[in-house]
C-alpha cells in the first residue's frame, strides 16, 4: 500500500504534522521532490522540529526513512539536521539516500541569490536556497548524482568541464569571482564521506518492499499551486508538488500510488510572492497570524511572516483535482475560534463574471474573492476528539468546504500535537 501525502494549496498547510502521524504505522517514509527551501514542522514527544531535507518519519524508530531521487540533495543541511535531531534526544534514524539523487551545490546557493539581486524590484521571492539553478542544472544534464561522488577520475572531469561554464556566467552576468575547481572537489570528497554509509539503491528497495505487502508513504514539499506546471507560474517552485510525481521521485509506478491525502488549512497562508485572491491584509491578517498555532504564521525555513487569507475553495478544488485527492485533511481549525464570523472564499469575479474554476496566472491576477460569511464558533476546540462533539458553527464549516471542494474531509485536526486529530 503506497499513501502519498501532498498540499493543495501553497504549502504550509500541515503536512508535517499529518506525515508524522501516519508515520508511526508504516514501514517507509519517502521525501519524493524539492529540497530545504521548505520546511515541515512537526510536534511529539521527543520536542518540536522544522524538518527541511529529513523525512517527517524520523521520529519514528521502526520507520525506514529515504530522500528519493527527486529530491534536491544540499548535503552539507542533510548533516546538519540529522545532527541537531539526534542531539534533541531523537534516536538515530533509519535514512537512506538515493544513489540517484542530485547533489545541491555551493554555487546553486550563489547562483540563486545573485539572480535575485540582479532582478531587484522584480524577485520570485526565492528562498535563496539554490533551488532554481540546481534543478535546471538537472535537466540541461550538468547536474551531479550522488552516484557519480564515487569515480574520482570522472568527477575531475566533470568538474573542469562545469567550472568552464558557470565561470563565465558568475563573472559576466554577475560580475563575480568564479569557482575554484580544486575546493569544489575537495568540497564534493567531504560529501561523499559524509554521504557513504546511506546512499543505497533506494528505488529497488521500496519496490521490493511494495511486493512484500509494507507500507510506504510519499511525502511532498509545498503544494498544488506551487507546482511548475500546474502551479501559479512563474512564482512557483522549480519541482513537481504533485502526487503523480511521486512516482517518478521515489522510483515506483504511478498505479501503486492507492491513497492521495491532500493537506489544506482551515484558513490560507503562504510565503513568498504570487497571486493570493483571498488574502487580507493589516490589523486582520496580523490577527489571523497570530492565532495561527503555537508559534505563529511564520515560515518554517525562512521566518518570514506568511500572507493570510480567508479559506480559498476555488483554489483548494482545484489543487485537489490536480493531486487527484482521495481525501483531505482539514487542519488548524482551532486556530478560527477567536472569529464572530468566518469568510470563505467561494467564488473568483474576472471582468464582471464570476467563476468557480481556477485560472492561468494571467486571468488570476484580475481576480477578486466572491465571499461568504459563516458564524464562527468562539471557543477552544482543541482537545476535543468526535467530530459530532465539536460545536455546530465548527461543523457546518467543515461540511461547507466539503460541499465546495467535492472531496471527502476525512480528518480534521484541531492542534499541532500528533494526537490532536478527529478522524470522521
Amino acid at each position: 500500500m503506497v499513501k502519498a501525502i501532498v498540499g493543495a494549496n501553497w504549502g504550509d498547510e500541515g503536512k508535517g504534522k499529518i506525515t508524522d502521524m501516519f508515520a508511526g504505522d508504516a514501514d517507509i517514509v519517502i521525501r519524493f521532490q524539492g529540497g530545504a527551501n521548505a520546511g515541515h514542522t512537526i510536534i511529539n514527544n521527543y520536542g518540536k522540529f522544522a524538518l527541511h531535507l529529513l523525512p517527517s518519519g524520523v521520529c519514528s524508530p521502526n520507520t525506514l526513512n529515504i530522500i528519493g531521487n527527486g529530491v534536491a540533495l544540499d548535503i552539507k543541511k542533510f548533516k546538519a539536521e540529522l545532527e541537531s535531531v539526534v542531539a534533541a534526544g531523537v534516536p538515530q534514524p533509519k535514512i537512506l539516500v538515493s544513489e540517484r539523487a542530485q547533489i545541491l551545490m555551493p554555487y546553486h546557493i550563489m547562483l540563486d541569490e545573485y539572480e535575485e539581486m540582479r532582478l531587484a524590484d522584480k524577485q520570485f521571492g526565492s528562498t535563496k536556497s539554490g533551488i532554481a539553478p540546481f534543478y535546471s542544472d538537472k535537466y540541461a544534464k550538468i547536474g551531479f548524482q550522488v552516484c557519480e561522488l564515487f569515480d574520482e577520475e570522472y568527477l575531475k572531469e566533470k568538474i573542469d568541464n562545469i567550472c568552464t561554464l558557470k565561470n563565465l556566467i558568475f563573472e559576466h552576468v554577475y560580475h563575480k569571482e568564479g569557482i575554484n575547481k580544486d575546493d569544489l572537489f575537495n568540497t564534493l570528497m567531504e560529501y561523499r564521506d559524509f554521504i557513504k554509509p546511506y546512499v543505497a539503491n533506494t528505488a529497488k528497495i521500496v519496490r521490493d518492499a511494495i511486493k512484500e505487502g509494507k507500507k510506504v508513504l510519499l511525502e511532498g514539499q509545498l503544494g498544488s499551486l506551487k507546482d511548475t506546471d500546474f502551479g501559479i507560474y512563474p512564482m512557483v517552485t522549480s519541482s513537481s508538488t504533485l502526487a503523480g510525481y511521486g512516482a517518478v521521485g521515489a522510483g515506483i509506478a504511478p498505479y501503486q500510488i492507492t491513497d492521495i491525502v491532500a493537506v489544506t488549512k482551515a484558513y490560507s497562508s503562504a510565503v513568498g510572492a504570487g497571486e493570493f485572491v483571498s488574502e487580507i491584509f493589516g490589523e486582520e491578517a496580523d490577527q489571523m497570524r497570530m492565532h495561527g498555532g503555537d508559534a505563529g504564521e511564520y515560515g518554517a525555513t525562512t521566518h518570514r511572516p506568511r500572507r493570510m487569507g480567508w479559506f480559498d475553495c476555488v483554489a483548494t478544488k482545484y489543487g485537489c483535482e490536480v493531486q487527484g485527492a482521495t481525501e483531505v485533511v482539514l487542519t488548524a481549525i482551532d486556530c478560527l475560534s477567536y472569529l464572530d464570523e468566518i469568510k470563505v472564499c467561494v467564488g473568483y469575479e474576472i471582468d464582471g463574471e464570476i467563476t468557480k474554476d481556477f485560472p492561468v496566472t494571467h486571468l488570476l491576477k484580475k481576480a477578486k474573492p466572491v465571499l461568504k460569511t459563516l458564524p464562527g464558533f468562539k471557543c477552544d476546540v482543541r482537545g476535543i476528539k468526535e467530530f459530532d462533539k465539536l460545536p455546530k458553527e465548527a461543523q457546518d464549516y467543515v461540511l461547507f468546504i466539503e460541499k465546495e471542494i467535492g472531496v471527502p474531509i476525512t480528518m480534521v485536526s484541531n492542534g499541532p500535537g500528533r494526537e490532536e486529530i478527529i478522524f470522521r
